[in-house]
């Protein structure tokens, strides 16, 4: 039951749902179309942020809440289908964010050393400017920090985390244009297609 119910619960997009009440506006054509805690907190502020985010977080742990710390297999799995429902929501047509938010709240319950990890790599890059290269430096090291902290299992659950957020990051929200290798290298190191984030602006990023 884990990790089918981690895998729905996880896929209520909050931050969506947050957007459309409150401003009436669909982060999907927003930016990069990432929905994402960034999206909305640039479509309504800082208030419906917060609450949209505690839920983001919170609905991560769901799966490994359930499966329990006895059965590390099944935590890292209902881990990594937490991730994909964000990343993939059935309720956005496959639409989503890039998971870094259920990825803290699943680690939190099998992993904390980890989620602190990414909550840094991402509290970093935003305070430097470029969340996404933030993010993607405390995906890196998060494996590693659970093994050494936590253990091997810890390590699993973390791994799984971040590979369905590598993939979702690579995946990006649009069809690839005429440079596909250039596109991958942008998507991979700035989570977004060429150099320059729409508008010119080369410091807007989502991550979540």
């Amino acid at each position: 039951m884990a990790v089918p119910v981690g895998f729905l619960v996880a896929s209520i997009p909050f931050s969506y749902l947050m957007a459309r009440a409150v401003r009436d506006v669909d982060l999907r054509s927003v930016g990069t179309g990432t929905v994402s805690g960034t999206g909305l907190y640039e479509v309504a502020g800082f208030g419906p942020l917060a609450v949209a985010g505690v839920l983001e977080v919170a609905k991560g742990a769901v799966g490994p809440l359930i499966a329990g710390r006895g059965h590390p297999i099944v935590g890292a799995a209902a881990t990594a289908a937490a991730v994909a429902g964000h990343n993939w929501s059935p309720w956005l047509g496959g639409a989503g964010g890039r998971g870094l938010s259920p990825a803290i709240g699943a680690l939190a319950v099998n992993a904390p050393a980890a989620a602190v990890t990414l909550l840094a790599g991402m509290a970093g890059g935003r305070l430097a400017g470029e969340t996404a290269i933030g993010s993607l430096i405390g995906d890196v090291l998060a494996v590693p920090v659970a093994a050494r902290v936590h253990g091997r299992p810890a390590m699993r659950a973390t791994l799984a985390a971040v590979v369905v957020m590598v993939a979702k990051r690579l995946a990006g929200n649009r069809p690839l244009g005429s440079s596909p290798r250039r596109a991958y290298l942008w998507r991979m190191l700035l989570d977004r297609d060429t150099r320059k984030a729409p508008g010119g602006a080369v410091t807007a990023v989502r991550a979540e």
